[in-house]
């Protein structure tokens, strides 16, 4: 009998932390029906832009999966729309030339090329929060205006830096008519034909950059056949050179001086 009590008391012992785990929950359920029956009459409405000034559900859901995929997108709007692809075909173009494939290593060139970015692009970031960010937070303006006022500066500077005949090339593959003026090349159009351009550039900068590293090569290679030393690799002995040079004309204050300066007035 008496294990029995004391295996009955183990169990209310063992039960009795419920009791103060459901007032707990009791009251936490009844302060919510408390504040959701005070909040009741408080709702978050999101106008669809409908003349008649009624929200939809659908459209807020709509929206919402908008705001969604444009965040998702947004690392490949970084690479496509903005100065990155040049910077980084360019920098890698100069670690291969130089003869050393790991080094710099690929997260070190990829910070260098996404801090150069915002560099680069500051200006057109500065004209999207001053005319489309700040007044859509003030309520100034809605999504769209805010969304057309934000491409503006962004597709200023892709016309910069487009050629017209890459422009030509898709306007025709779509055959779409010839535009007038800028403000007719659709978005859609403006963006593969900038990074056209862009991976044309970058290849352009690539060779000229390779021909100081190619001369070596040459040279390297010549001597080592003059001399008979038939059996040593030429980049054993042209790496040095290659990375004297570099060193002492400042290669990376001139690379990354031409690759700011291509973009002009960003």
């Amino acid at each position: 009998m008496a294990e029995e009590r004391t295996a009955d008391s183990r169990k209310c012992g063992h039960h009795h932390w419920l009791l103060p785990l459901g007032a707990a929950l009791g009251g936490l359920l009844s302060s919510a029906c408390a504040m959701s029956a005070s909040m009741g009459s408080t709702q978050i409405q999101v106008q669809s832009g409908g003349t008649s000034g009624t929200s939809s559900p659908i459209a807020a859901g709509l929206e919402l999966v908008f705001l969604l995929t444009l965040v998702s997108l947004l690392p490949t709007i970084l690479v496509v729309m903005t100065s990155f692809t040049r910077i980084v075909i360019v920098l890698s173009f100069v670690r291969t030339a130089i003869g050393v494939p790991q080094l710099p290593p690929n997260q070190v060139l990829i910070g260098l090329s996404l801090f150069l970015t915002v560099f680069v692009m500051a200006p057109t970031w500065q004209a999207i929060n001053r005319d489309a960010l700040q007044p859509y937070l003030r309520g100034e303006i809605d999504q769209r205006t805010a969304l057309e006022r934000g491409l503006k500066p962004l597709r200023d500077f892709m016309f910069r830096q487009t050629r017209e005949r890459d422009i030509a090339l898709f306007m025709n593959l779509g055959n779409l008519p010839r535009p007038r003026n800028p403000d007719e090349v659709p978005t859609w159009v403006l963006v593969p034909a900038f990074i056209l351009s862009e991976l044309k550039t970058a290849f352009t900068m690539g060779f000229v950059l390779f021909i100081p590293f190619l001369v070596i090569d040459l040279i390297v290679s010549s001597t080592l056949m003059a001399m008979g030393m038939i059996m040593v690799p030429p980049v054993v002995i042209s790496l040095p050179f290659k990375l004297l040079l570099f060193v002492m004309v400042d290669g990376w204050d001139l690379l990354v001086r031409s690759l700011v300066t291509s973009f002009g007035a960003g």
